[in-house]
């Protein structure tokens, strides 16, 4: 019994030390602003009925979807999903983020830089997911645009 204790010790410690180990490369590799945003998401799924959406994959196969939700022409909700890797995530993240309280004409500005500067960094090999998800953004942004100028849409505006 006292073997069995003191193995299961040894791989409690193994494990402890391993997810530190992790948990220390990821700081480096996110900065403390996107490790943090990594290990306690934010706005995080899918929306009903948004006012935009779009949904966009990138070269490295991630795919990311956006989600915005306006009330007077500003964006009042925002979210993201992924099926991509943690940087992917990150960047959804900031990037809906980001959105959030903008009319259209300041959403055009958010481009992969800014959800960068947002973030702080990112690995070098990585940095085209602020990309993928500005580039979402704002076919999302272009997707609400699009059902405003619709004809059911101004029908229903007039009533």
């Amino acid at each position: 019994m006292k073997r069995a204790t003191a193995a299961m010790n040894d791989f409690d410690n193994f494990v402890d030390q391993l997810q530190e180990q992790i948990f220390d490369e990821a700081r480096e590799a996110y900065g403390e602003k996107g490790f943090h945003r990594w290990r306690n998401p934010r706005f995080n799924g899918a929306m009903d009925g948004p006012d935009g959406y779009a949904r966009l994959t990138g070269e490295c196969g991630d795919t990311i979807e956006i989600f915005l939700k306006f009330e007077n022409n500003r964006v009042q909700a925002a979210s993201y999903t992924t099926d991509g890797c943690a940087s992917s995530a990150i960047c959804g993240s900031f990037a809906a983020e980001l959105a959030i309280g903008r009319d259209p004409d300041a959403l055009t500005d958010i481009n992969g830089d800014a959800v960068l500067a947002e973030i702080g960094r990112l690995p070098e090999s990585d940095v085209h997911c602020a990309g993928l998800a500005a580039a979402t953004l704002q076919e999302a942004l272009s997707n609400y645009m699009i059902r405003m100028k619709s004809p059911d849409n101004q029908k229903s505006k007039d009533q």
